[in-house]
């Protein structure tokens, strides 16, 4: 019976251990991946769009009259917060948040956008509920109670801005960018930036690569778009140069 204990327990401890080695890795991975991205600082970049850095993670947002939209909600509330009152906005003034997926780095700031109602794809919704995982075993969250999911290709309005919803599946199973205004491109983790042109988004945190790649065809064919903007590789305002070599 000790022999069996001892046996029991030498395996749990190596389990363990297994396990401890795998986070370490992993989390020192993803370090050295965090470092490569190059995200754009809090600031106006063109007229009534503004990025706002939050560590490695950029979410925007595009003025609409006297309301913002936002696009993602960042990394961290307390660093979104203070970026906010840098650029003297109103967290009650953001009425819309449109969620390129729910990863952690994207979400945490939803609980100070009290006036605003989010969006995400349909498919994205599957992390939420249980459907789908993002991690072993291990979905998403969000903290907003309810939310309105957008189908491949919705075209729809808040206030006005004209929306265009398209799914780029990959990095997450849902992942959506959003064309404002025919011009304006928010890709969140579909892509990178690299000297101005479009590469693949950094596999060790996407869902499926393969997938991920193949979708970055659905936005190089935008007849009018002049804008690329990326949650962790800034933007381009050369689109057209920026897609050329997937064409």
């Amino acid at each position: 019976m000790k022999k069996i204990l001892k046996r029991m327990l030498l395996g749990i401890g190596i389990l363990i251990a297994l396990i401890v080695i795998f986070f370490v890795g992993y989390m020192l991975k993803a370090k050295s991946e965090i470092k490569k991205m190059t995200p754009s600082e809090t600031k106006e970049i063109t007229a009534n769009i503004f990025p706002i850095q939050d560590s490695f993670t950029n979410m925007y947002l595009i003025k609409d009259s006297t309301s913002y939209i936002a696009i993602d909600a960042g990394n961290n509330l307390e660093v979104i917060s203070e970026e906010l009152k840098k650029l003297n906005i109103e967290t009650d003034q953001v009425t819309a948040v449109l969620l390129t997926h729910t990863d952690g780095d994207h979400v945490a700031a939803l609980s100070l956008f009290k006036n605003a109602e989010v969006y995400l794809s349909k498919q994205e919704e599957q992390l939420l509920t249980g459907e789908k995982y993002r991690f072993l075993f291990f979905g998403n969250t969000i903290e907003a109670k309810e939310y309105t999911l957008i189908e491949d290709q919705q075209i729809f309005n808040i206030g006005n801005l004209k929306i265009q919803g398209i799914l780029t599946p990959g990095h997450t199973v849902g992942s959506m960018c959003y064309l404002i205004d025919g011009k304006y491109l928010f890709v969140g983790d579909a892509l990178s930036l690299k000297e101005g042109k479009i590469n693949p988004f950094n596999s060790f945190f996407n869902t499926d690569t393969k997938t991920a790649t193949k979708s970055m065809e659905f936005i190089t064919k935008l007849t009018n778009a002049e804008y690329i903007f990326t949650a962790h590789y800034g933007y381009t305002d050369d689109y057209k140069t920026a897609v050329q070599i997937w064409k």
